[in-house]
């Protein structure tokens, strides 16, 4: 049986990122990535808005808060030294009536805590002058906020890991996981079928919709431990291309109460193609069709601040999962990023929940699982 240091499930982002900032801190351990997928970021790192966050609307000393603010430095540093596609483009949060405008200034508030400083309130004749195609009786205006080539990024990421000599395995499923003298013993089916496995002294879980699934392997019970996965799917609808000169901004509204989501905002592509999206709701499995009878929904909800949009004017486009720990109703739940010593399983590192911030988190999220490992003694 094959041993090894350290073992990284999911290639997603954050399982990326985690081996590449591993395989920089601890070059004399032997690393492997596990993913179950064909390539890397088959699931919720290539479904999403693309959108580098600022910090705004996470609770005050949460990990979602931290880390997202911690990030964005931290990757457009990265972009910028490993020539990924960004831009800086900025963000308005728009209030439609004067309830909205209110709790603007709370949301105003919640960013400043959270160490986001360059926010501005503009009144409607600014949001005006910014954007005259917007409608809004207030806006909170976000200049650090971006949007990314999470494709490239995730490039990027993959290749640093390679060249730090890490293993990456795809078309490898983790099917079991043991307590063993030494750690841990990994089953897994290999893209044969065959089953295999290897030893380690780590296991980092960042299996995103499966992460769930991979603590319970593990000997977690996941509903008293909170790390149940509830898959909440999100639809986007593109823009008639005529009409992508219309907005030069992302634009959001006010979000849903407890963060369920951020509501169905303006996004738009490094080539300047506009997309309106994610709407949120549960599902029991994942699946990526687009319903197209959600197309009305979307205009209402988008022509409130969008009041050129025409009903034609949008197309079905993608769909993506979120990870969510927080059920149906329930109140804002945080990052899950945790050794699990405690549990009877040291050197076993979840990461649960890993949902919005967890693209612009990504490389803080890697840098705190390395100075756990090294905090924690456990290399």
């Amino acid at each position: 049986m094959e041993k090894i240091d350290m073992l990284i499930i999911g290639a997603g982002v954050v399982g990326l990122a985690i081996t590449a900032e591993l395989t920089s801190k601890f070059e004399d351990s032997t690393i492997v990535l596990l993913e179950k997928h064909d390539s890397f970021g088959r699931e919720t790192s290539s479904r999403n808005s693309e959108v580098i966050h600022s910090g705004i609307y996470y609770p005050v000393g949460s990990l979602k808060a931290k880390l997202c603010v911690e990030g964005k430095k931290l990757l457009y540093d990265f972009c910028n030294r490993r020539k990924v596609p960004y831009s800086r483009i900025g963000k308005l949060i728009v209030a439609k009536n004067e309830q909205e405008a209110k709790q603007l200034e709370t949301l105003f508030e919640l960013g400043r805590e959270n160490g986001v400083t360059d926010l501005e309130i503009l009144d409607r004749k600014q949001v005006t002058l910014m954007e005259p195609n917007v409608k809004a009786e207030a806006a909170i205006f976000s200049p650090s906020t971006g949007i990314i080539d999470s494709h490239v990024l995730m490039e990027r990421l993959e290749s640093i890991a390679k060249q730090n000599f890490a293993l990456l395995a795809y078309e490898h499923e983790v099917k079991e996981i043991h307590r063993s003298n030494n750690g841990y013993v990994v089953v897994y089916r290999m893209p044969n079928g065959d089953e295999d496995r290897l030893e380690c002294r780590i296991v980092v879980n960042c299996a995103g919709l499966n992460s769930d699934t991979i603590a319970a392997m593990a000997g977690i019970d996941i509903d008293s431990a909170g790390y149940r996965i509830f898959l909440c799917k999100g639809e986007y609808f593109s823009v008639n291309d005529s009409k992508s000169n219309m907005v030069s901004h992302l634009i959001y509204p006010v979000p849903h109460a407890n963060l369920e989501g951020l509501g169905i905002h303006v996004t738009k592509s490094l080539d300047g193609r506009i997309r309106l999206g994610p709407n949120a709701f549960y599902v029991d499995k994942p699946d990526y069709d687009v319903n197209r009878g959600h197309a009305e929904i979307f205009f209402n909800s988008a022509r409130e601040f969008l009041p050129f949009l025409e009903l034609n004017d949008l197309e079905a486009d993608m769909s993506g999962i979120r990870p969510k720990i927080q059920g149906p109703g329930d109140p804002v739940k945080d990052f899950v990023i945790r050794h699990e010593a405690d549990r009877g399983l040291p050197g076993f590192i979840n990461l649960v929940g890993i949902e919005s911030p967890g693209l612009t988190s990504s490389l803080s999220i890697a840098k705190m699982v390395a100075d756990m490992i090294k905090h924690d003694d456990i290399v």
